[in-house]
């Protein structure tokens, strides 16, 4: 939740960096960075609820999986300033689908492997 939070306030408050990596096919780039800032931030405070944990859990894995293409694109341009090696990349890359699952865990989506939801 906090680490939702956390990235949600990043991208508004510098949304700069964000915009550098949005491939070139995503219409108006910085208000989608905005758009993705708010759901972050919305989604941590759905999951820090009952009654919203399920839907936020749902989404910010829906989330997770529409932003994959951001950061395909930014590992395959390593564009300077936000050129971060493939250190970074390759991990971020392959965790994604932990990422997306995380967030369906947190919000009782699913208890694979744990149980039942």
């Amino acid at each position: 939740m906090a680490i939702y939070l956390a990235a949600g306030v990043l991208h508004l408050w510098a949304p700069a960096p964000f915009v550098r990596i949005m491939p070139a096919w995503v219409p108006f780039p910085r208000e989608t960075v905005l758009a993705t800032g708010l759901c972050e931030i919305a989604g941590a405070i759905g999951l820090a609820t009952t009654r919203w944990r399920w839907w936020a859990g749902a989404m910010l894995a829906l989330y997770a999986l529409c932003v994959w293409p951001a950061n395909v694109q930014h590992a395959l341009s390593n564009d300077p300033p936000v050129a971060i090696g493939w250190w970074y990349h390759a991990p971020r890359l392959a965790l994604q689908p932990v990422i997306i699952w995380w967030a369906l865990f947190a919000g009782h989506v699913v208890r694979w492997p744990f149980g039942r939801a």
